[in-house]
């Protein structure tokens, strides 16, 4: 089989045009005489299948959509539960976990066994589990599922096996921790509340055992009832109504007083020698009105009553109960120390809090010192200790999603003087007035594994932020931030009043960031089309900013003739100048019609100084034409041994010079061919009365000058069935400041077959695209039951399709709302081929916001713009009008960019720089380039590039290219040591430009001249020989899906293609064979964020925003998955709980000791009895027998394993055991009633019954 498809692979690359009219993967190549074969390469792969493995690492940020807080103050370890089912557990830094319910049901309420190495989880689907936390991986031991009540509130006293729970209908249920079955005992609602109560109490919103005697709990419900509860004499001991609802109650440590906080924003304090009526009730944000009334105020959710020994005064601290007069005004958190009260402002609102106390001993002293804030989008810690009340500065990364981010980049093995220098000038710009004591959650252990080196993921962000976090050994720590909106101009101020309505636009927001960690070259793209490049520098310095205009499209109304395109230039000169009038200002106020030759955004242009780090030298902006906004960047690359800076769109390729500020080439993709061109593509009509339709196109840059602006909003078409029937799905609602804007759509117009093709020049071509039918290829009717149509021609589309729109570009306008990774949450079609996106298409008009054809895809998606205020997502079929694909071919993007040390044409013997450009049809050109190599003439002389239509192809867009020696070993790009420009003179030792080269000569002398080219697109991937252009290998990825991101990277000191794919495979594929070495499904695309910031590095690694706020990191290194456990820190280390104060005798013999109860006595089996099955369902976890089977290995597994065998058949005996004396007790019971039945009838008569 194998040699039938090498001869196959021979006559396809052989053949020049295959018979469909495309060219094979080898069309450009000829014959491959002079390529060598694989068998003669040679090259020894060492990468095999065991080498791989998928597995979640750690996980980054505050959780998402947080409902649940706890914290163990023996072991210091703080626990967040999410909604999503999550709960993260926080130590010290780098002791970060984060496990998972599989039920994915939020977590209500969080309980330590405090110094247990424990946690009890109740979540929403009424069901509590017991977690393990002596292991590395937390793992749940047993699950108690409730069948017939809901769970509302659960309290575990200290050092008790016995968990209070109450639930929805006003009962309090009690669990034994260690077997995790229900007690007999159970407190009925209706047995708590006096017999003459005609309402039901509500739901129990809070349990506690009073610190005086534990024999006594509170039972809080949510009407306003209050009861002591006697435990021993199964009774209440007093009981309260209160007008107000009930939110939370807390006890004074000597057990003779608590707090109950209220609906009405009021603090009641009770004393228990009178229950008749509260000892003091307090409104601490509400004033006294004119009539003598309090305001109304918010409730108050939350309250804690702690007292300290140094003061007499009691510390109150509670959320909310502000009042209601002042709309708009923060959440606040409120610490009232005697007469003082003290309130704190929160960016977000509070979902929970706890007050850090000394002691675990409730009726101790309490003597708080801490109070940690769970806020919906971050975490906070308030120092007690200090009368300002300072807060922690926070060592873990909660701030990831400060401003929504929208792209992410990962490096490994980056070079390790980096880490320490951005360190170092970053913390020159860190916030002050923190509190200086040591951060309070210090639990856990963590040692810097043995295998770690430097590693940094770089974040962009929606407001234009970059953010580069240190990496290393699974940790995070925020090292520097670069804020790109500094190199615009802010609006002027007659602007503002237009700008107000603009607060929601993200104009700066980062779409692309390229980074070469040797050179320190940093280059941003932004959502305005425009590009920053950056250079590193330990000096401050002024100096201006050097902005290039890029006019990357022309437009023309009649297809121009050979004599015209001569005299219309369509890209600028090496200047940077453009040939057109010199262009009104970006802010100034032009209709969009007469906007022309203006970038989105201006460039500040008089002297700044720049602080120490990252300086921007160049700016390069794309340019409005006629009316048009520029379509956004899809592709970007840097090289700094070069000098060079590549980018490009939908309309074309621009190469920048940033050493001498020029730009050196400005073409349409189609003119990149040449005569090179393996399609036939057709002209369109011009369009005509732009002016009469002006109102249906959507607004970009004249949003500025609008007088009423309308939130765009877009919806999706996707063609996957030639239906009428729509799909809409909804939209979940996102919390983040930057709501998700969806794809742009397009309107279908119909159009004729225009001139040759040969009279095609660099032209903006309309953007209103046809869509082909699944039964129209190349125009020809392939389908039995289609109707006959003209070749070229369109259908004209019936249907209230609306009259026809005026054109505007397929991509987004320069200010709107930024595509932001964090607030995409998308709920997507699964179709029948690919879970997710219909097709890539779909996907990346959400990601680039342009519009994008493969010449192999089926799938096609058109888009159009939505003026009305929507917040949903839908998908429709799409009635669209079928035309030629060779139409719908004439708009292709540049989807990657490479510079490299290539071969150009098969004659070459020695490798030149290149850039390699991919396709959204799968085309990869090879572009040469003449670049001086003395360092004056490279400053003086023009660098010359000249395309020359080398063409190789693949099946759909073009999304990685990387090169290898005949070695199979990676070839980097050539790079320029990094030199400080802004550095005082050494006349010693002058700066000079120093070059690294990996060029394919150097390094090939035992393999021959000549290198390996890996190119992959969104469906397959080809190894290509070099200088031969001939196909070696090729794999089909996939045919249901479509590749979303593939890279290649080092792993074990060997090469491979990592990719992953839209229905959430992740794939490996060995080099240069392409042989599978990996294929898991792991994660299905749900949502747009992790198409945006899915990304691979080198050492097994990748990365994927896993929600708005939180950062996942995974490995596919087996060897890392191996050595994980060491990595990862120890939550649970042995502490010994401490002892209870002596309270001495005179304080006992007045004050009344604090009474013990043996809980056992009460809510064993042998008093209690047994709970209803019926009630409660008993699972057992994977943390037990399944855990100790996982654990068993090594010398002694098989005698694990026995032992576990045999625990297996005792438990099973001691259950048929069990079981047994259950049976003979309920027949001894049933034979005791029925004996009594006989005797109680025996003496009747016949008519007595």
């Amino acid at each position: 089989m194998k040699k039938f498809r090498k001869v196959l692979d021979g006559l396809t690359t052989s053949s020049p045009v295959n018979p469909g009219g495309s060219p094979a993967c080898g069309s450009a190549a000829g014959t491959p005489g002079t390529a060598p074969t694989p068998r003669e390469l040679e090259i020894q792969e060492t990468l095999m299948s065991e080498h791989f493995q998928i597995c979640k690492t750690v996980r980054h940020g505050v959780p998402y959509q947080p409902t649940a807080l706890a914290f163990d103050p023996v072991q210091k370890i703080l626990a967040i539960g999410s909604r999503s089912g999550g709960v993260r557990l926080l130590g010290r830094p780098g002791v970060d976990c984060h496990c998972q319910h599989e039920s994915g049901a939020a977590v209500l309420q969080l309980q330590f066994l405090i110094n247990e190495g424990a946690l009890v989880t109740a979540c929403a689907d009424d069901t509590l589990h017991l977690w393990n936390l002596r292991q590395r991986r937390p793992a749940i031991l047993h699950s108690l599922k409730f069948n017939r009540e809901r769970i509302t509130f659960c309290h575990l006293p200290f050092q008790s096996k016995w968990l209070y729970v109450g639930t929805e209908r006003g009962n309090t249920h009690i669990v034994n921790i260690e077997s995790f079955v229900l007690s007999g005992y159970v407190i009925m609602w209706n047995k708590a509340i006096e017999l003459s109560t005609k309402t039901h109490p509500g739901p129990v919103v809070h349990l506690s055992d009073s610190p005086k005697d534990e024999g006594k709990l509170l039972i809080g419900f949510e009407s306003g009832t209050i009861v002591m509860w006697d435990l021993r004499a199964k009774r209440a001991d007093f009981r309260i109504y209160y007008d107000e609802a009930i939110h939370s109650a807390s006890w004074h440590h000597e057990g003779r007083q608590f707090m109950c906080s209220h609906s009405d924003g009021s603090l009641s304090l009770w004393n228990l020698r009178n229950t008749a009526k509260p000892f003091q009730v307090t409104f601490p944000h509400g004033k006294t009105q004119r009539d003598g009334r309090k305001e109304s105020c918010k409730p108050i959710l939350k309250v804690e009553y702690k007292t300290s020994r140094n003061s007499s005064e009691a510390f109150v601290v509670f959320s909310g109960g502000l009042s209601y007069d002042k709309a708009g005004r923060r959440p606040t958190l409120t610490i009232m120390h005697g007469k003082a009260i003290t309130v704190l402002e929160m960016d977000y609102p509070i979902v929970d809090f706890l007050v850090l106390c000394e002691t675990p001993y409730l009726n101790e002293v309490q003597e708080p010192y801490a109070v940690v804030v769970l806020l919906e989008k971050d975490f906070v810690v308030v120092d007690l200790t200090q009368s300002n009340f300072p807060i922690f500065e926070n060592p873990y990364p909660m701030d990831i999603h400060e401003s929504p981010v929208t792209c992410t980049a990962y490096f490994a093995d980056c070079p390790p003087d980096i880490i320490p220098v951005l360190y170092s000038i970053g913390a020159k710009h860190k916030k002050t007035g923190y509190s200086h004591k040591e951060w309070p959650v210090s639990g856990g252990t963590w040692t810097v594994g043995s295998q770690t080196y430097p590693e940094i993921i770089i974040t962009g962000h929606a407001d234009g932020s970059i953010k580069f976090w240190d990496a290393t050994a699974i940790t995070l720590q925020m090292l520097y931030k670069l804020k790109t909106s500094k190199v615009f101009e802010k609006p002027k101020g007659g602007d503002v009043g237009r700008n107000a309505e603009l607060a929601e636009e993200d104009p700066y927001a980062v779409q692309m960031i390229s980074w070469c960690p040797q050179s320190r070259i940093f280059c941003v793209v932004g959502i305005s089309a425009h590009v920053i490049l950056y250079r590193f520098s330990k000096h401050d310095a002024n100096t201006t900013i050097t902005s290039l205009e890029v006019r990357l499209q022309c437009e023309i109304e009649d297809v121009i003739s050979p004599s015209d395109a001569e005299n219309t230039p369509c890209f600028s000169d090496p200047s940077g100048h453009s040939p057109q009038p010199q262009p009104p200002s970006p802010r100034s106020n032009t209709p969009d019609s007469m906007r022309d030759s203006i970038p989105c955004l201006k460039v500040k242009d008089r002297m700044i100084r720049m602080p120490p780090g990252y300086q921007a030298e160049l700016v390069v902006q794309l340019l409005w034409i006629d009316g048009e906004p520029p379509q956004q960047i899809t592709s970007l690359d840097l090289n700094s041994a070069y000098g060079l800076l590549a980018l490009g769109n939908c309309n074309g390729l621009a190469v920048v010079d940033y050493l001498q500020k020029t730009i050196l080439l400005c073409m349409s993709t189609l003119e990149l061919y040449g005569s090179a061109d393996p399609f036939q593509r057709l002209t369109r009509s011009p369009r005509k009365n732009r002016q009469s339709t002006s109102d249906f196109c959507m607004r970009g840059l004249s949003n500025f000058h609008s007088d009423s602006k309308k939130r765009i909003r877009t919806s999706y078409q996707s063609l996957t069935e030639l239906s009428d029937n729509q799909v809409s799905l909804d939209l979940e609602r996102s919390k983040s400041p930057t709501s998700a804007p969806y794809a742009p759509s397009l309107h279908n117009d119909p159009r004729g077959t225009g001139e040759p093709v040969s009279n095609l020049r660099s032209c903006h071509y309309s953007p209103v695209f046809y869509l082909l039918d699944n039964d129209h290829v190349n125009g020809h009717c392939t389908s039995p039951t289609s109707q006959p149509c003209l070749t070229g021609r369109a259908r004209v589309p019936g249907g209230p399709e609306g009259p026809r729109l005026a054109r505007r570009g397929p991509g987004r306008p320069p200010f709107r709302k930024a595509q932001s990774a964090a607030c995409m949450e998308v709920s997507l079609p699964v179709s029948s081929l690919t879970e997710g996106y219909p097709s890539r298409r779909a996907m990346l008009q959400q990601l680039h916001g342009v519009s994008m054809y493969s010449h192999d895809e089926q799938h096609i998606t058109t888009y159009s713009w939505s003026e009305r205020e929507s917040r949903e997502n839908s998908f429709s079929r799409s009635r669209s009008s079928s035309v030629s694909s060779i139409d719908r071919e004439t708009k292709e993007a540049v989807t990657t960019l490479q510079f490299a040390e290539s071969y150009v044409r098969k004659s070459d013997t020695l490798p030149t720089p290149c850039l390699w450009v991919g396709t959204s049809l799968g085309l990869v050109l090879i572009i040469p380039m003449s670049i001086p190599t003395d360092e004056q003439e490279r400053l003086e002389d023009p660098v010359t590039v000249a395309p020359t239509g080398t063409v190789l192809m693949l099946k759909g867009s073009v999304l990685r290219i990387g090169f290898l020696d005949c070695g199979g070993v990676l070839i980097n790009s050539p790079y320029e040591v990094w030199r400080d420009q802004h550095a005082p003179d050494d006349p010693d030792r002058p700066r000079k430009r120093k070059l690294v080269n990996f060029s394919p000569s150097s390094s090939q002398e035992a393999s021959g001249d000549g290198h390996l080219a890996v190119v992959c697109s969104e469906r397959q991937a080809k190894v290509f020989f070099m200088p031969s252009q001939a196909c070696l290998y090729v794999h089909n990825i996939t045919e249901s899906s479509f590749v979303l991101r593939a890279d290649v990277v080092s792993v074990y000191n060997s090469v491979c293609l990592a990719c992953f794919c839209a229905n959430g495979h992740i794939m490996t594929l060995s080099l240069p064979s392409l042989r599978p070495l990996l294929d898991v499904s792991y994660l299905p695309l749900t949502d747009m964020r992790i198409a945006r910031t899915f990304c691979f590095t080198n050492g097994g690694q990748a990365l994927y925003l896993c929600s708005p706020t939180e950062i996942q990191r995974i490995t596919y290194s087996q060897e890392m998955c191996d050595n994980l456990q060491e990595m990862l820190g120890e939550l649970f280390t042995p502490i010994e709980t401490p002892e209870a104060q002596n309270r001495g005798f005179l304080k006992g013999f007045f004050g009344g000791n604090a009474q013990t109860f043996d809980r056992e006595e009460l809510f064993g089996e042998a008093a209690a009895g047994k709970a209803s099955r019926s009630l409660a369902q008993h699972i057992p976890g994977q943390g037990g027998m399944e855990g100790m089977k996982a654990a068993a290995g090594g010398v002694v597994g098989e005698l694990a394993r026995a032992r576990i065998a045999l625990d297996e058949r005792g438990q099973r005996l001691g259950e048929l055991e069990e079981r047994t004396a259950l049976m003979m007790t309920s027949a001894e019971t049933f034979s005791k009633h029925a004996h009594e039945l006989m005797l109680k009838c025996k003496d009747k008569k016949w008519y007595q019954f």
